[in-house]
């Protein structure tokens, strides 16, 4: 499972050198969800299978990404760069309800899903 996770930091590393920089005030600021999708890494597994526990560190990731705004997580929950790394948006969208997120912004309509 180690080495999935390692192929997952890689292709999100991959992703985002490939990507264009994007100027200007978006979802997430200044920073494109794309790049920002780059803070998920510790959510790898977590993302693919909704039976696996997330780490403090994807916790924190997503907690510090929310914080940003319900716009911003959803951005980068659904990002091409989350897709090449065979993050499951179903499966990631529950992080925030699987981390205890107090905050979380439930009910928030991201793309087809909603934040639980």
């Amino acid at each position: 499972m180690a080495k999935r996770g390692v192929l997952v930091l890689v292709a999100l590393v991959l992703a985002a050198t490939c990507l264009a920089a994007v100027h200007g005030a978006g979802e997430c600021g200044a920073t494109p969800p794309d790049r920002m999708a780059l803070k998920l890494a510790p959510c790898a597994s977590a993302a693919q299978n909704p039976n696996s526990a997330p780490s403090t560190a994807c916790c924190s990731a997503v907690h510090n990404i929310g914080k940003q705004s319900p716009q911003c997580l959803c951005a980068v929950m659904l990002s091409k760069t989350a897709k090449i790394s065979g993050i499951k948006p179903e499966v990631a969208i529950t992080i925030p309800k699987r981390c205890n997120l107090v905050d979380r912004p439930v009910g928030y309509k991201c793309g087809g899903y909603t934040l639980p």
